[in-house]
């Protein structure tokens, strides 16, 4: 399959995910709204988050799928590719394990520090209950991390993209029965406890999901004796650095979280809404392609195919900016108008929905840069270098802290996005520099000149937008049929004039897209 297509399996469902999830936030913000319980539940939900980010999704994958595949592909084949992934369960399960309880013990602390001091008794209750009934989440999704790499090396993307949808839609189904319970008299904090339980419940119904697929697939898992074989060690040496350079990105999440917490009440709360829009693009086109790229680069690399490395990388990056950069530009402009029709309503109101565009209209600032660092950093784990983007990711890091410091009672909870945004730019730039520095890439003159032209027709879809965003201000707010056909109007005109005008300009390589839509030779 071509590169297009693997990233349209992939981004098509885990479309099909965001729009479940953005639905799970609408009614979530409805349901709960953004106050001190809904800050205290999305701190709960971030913490397990930021470790399975750390040990399974990033570092773990990083070095366990380029090893599984080479086992998979060479001369022991399935059985050999078998073996090392029981070995690596077997090790992996256990010091999940331990990890889960020691943070479970120590999760008053980390509460803590992560609160605003003083911190407030009842608020500080309720984070440490909702963090301990998510935390054992990241057990299971990072077994289901495990399943989907070696479904991945068998370019099997389905199922590892789809499992995130069954999260969503048993949240959905929990915020729905809570909005019946606070109907019939039950407190807010209780339906937020109990949308809390289905997160981990969520997860032992996706580690169930990708099993099957496993089996499916011929390889059967099991859990034997932990041993530390060469190459168990081998991957632990490998995933170190990635973890580290992992934490660098998760450090920045907590730390987000501890300067939010510092502002003002639902200041959490605003950001994980606006994100939740930035994350829709990001988590289409910048997670699609880098799940896409990592085993054909691995493949070029490793045949010390240049030419084919530099094609690959090259269309990840066009196609990435051709659907990025118009996604960055229409959240821009209609930051405010889209958190409205999406998320105002019920306990979530005018000013709140004003509040979250304003972070938005900032968040996507950075988007472009996001997606290229998925882009770029396979290029590195492919040759098995997972040390660079740590390097990339502290100095990013050291930005958002030193900007924060400084401007964060000036700029509120809008600075703390900008910080962000400064910080994914200047990771961007430094990866770039190392790959042209150390001769492993460099971007041609036909690309930057593609780039020109879909900022060009992204120019011209903005200037539509803000006219079609005036004429429509009165459906904003209105009824469900209004919002829908003003979204509708907005997301038509959008899609029409970006790539009516991309494709006048030359912004849109037809002959590459034509051969990217063929099976690969």
């Amino acid at each position: 399959m071509s590169l297009l297509r693997h990233v349209g399996t992939i981004g098509g469902l885990t479309m099909v995910s965001r729009v479940a999830g953005m639905a799970r936030e609408m009614i979530f913000s409805r349901v709960l709204g953004a106050n001190a319980v809904t800050d205290a539940w999305f701190q709960g939900f971030i913490i397990p988050n930021v470790f399975r980010r750390l040990f399974a999704e990033g570092a773990f994958s990083a070095a366990f799928v380029p090893m599984f595949s080479k086992r998979l592909h060479g001369e022991g084949g399935l059985e050999s590719a078998r073996s090392f992934s029981d070995d690596v369960l077997s090790v992996f399960l256990p010091i999940l394990i331990a990890l889960c309880a020691i943070v479970e013990l120590a999760m008053p602390g980390v509460i803590w520090l992560l609160s605003d001091k003083p911190v407030d008794p009842t608020e500080f209750d309720l984070g440490v209950d909702f963090a301990r009934i998510m935390f054992p989440y990241i057990v299971v999704i990072s077994l289901v991390t495990l399943f989907t790499g070696m479904l991945n090396s068998v370019s099997r993307f389905a199922p590892g993209a789809s499992f995130p949808i069954i999260l969503n839609i048993l949240l959905i189904a929990a915020l729905l029965v809570g909005e019946r319970a606070i109907d019939n008299g039950a407190s807010i904090e209780q339906v937020a406890y109990g949308v809390a339980a289905t997160v981990t419940a969520a997860g032992v119904v996706q580690l169930i999901w990708l099993y099957v697929w496993v089996r499916v697939e011929g390889f059967r898992p099991k859990l034997l004796w932990p041993r530390l074989t060469p190459e168990v060690k081998r991957l632990g040496i490998i995933a170190l650095p990635a973890a580290i350079g992992g934490g660098a990105y998760q450090i920045n999440t907590l730390l987000q979280l501890y300067f939010l917490n510092q502002l003002e009440s639902g200041s959490v709360s605003y950001m994980n809404y606006a994100d939740r829009l930035n994350q829709l693009p990001l988590g289409i086109i910048g997670i699609a392609l880098s799940t896409a790229i990592l085993p054909t680069l691995s493949k070029f690399v490793g045949a010390k195919n240049r030419e084919g490395a530099d094609r690959i990388q090259s269309d990840a990056i066009e196609l990435a900016m051709l659907l990025t950069i118009p996604a960055a530009v229409a959240l821009a402009v209609c930051a405010t108008p889209f958190v409205t029709m999406i998320f105002q309503g019920g306990r979530f109101d005018a000013a709140d929905a004003a509040r979250t565009g304003d972070v938005l209209a900032m968040l996507v600032a950075g988007l472009p840069a996001y997606v290229l660092v998925k882009v770029l950093v396979p290029n590195f784990y492919a040759r098995s270098d997972t040390r660079t983007p740590v390097y990339a990711a502290f100095i990013s890091l050291a930005v958002f802290v030193a900007f924060n410091m400084a401007f964060l009672q000036r700029f509120g909870v809008v600075g703390v996005a900008a910080a962000s945004v400064i910080g994914a730019w200047i990771n961007v730039a430094y990866l770039y520099i190392v790959l042209a520095h150390r001769g492993y890439y460099r971007i041609h003159g036909a690309l930057v000149l593609r780039i020109a032209r879909q900022l060009v027709a992204a120019a011209a879809m903005g200037a539509a937008m803000w006219y079609a965003r005036d004429l429509l201000t009165v459906y904003f707010a209105a009824g469900v049929i209004e919002r829908l056909f003003a979204l509708l109007v907005l997301v038509t005109a959008s899609v029409v004039v970006y790539f009516g005008v991309a494709w006048m300009v030359g912004a849109v390589d037809r002959q590459r897209i034509a051969t990217l839509t063929k099976k690969a030779s």
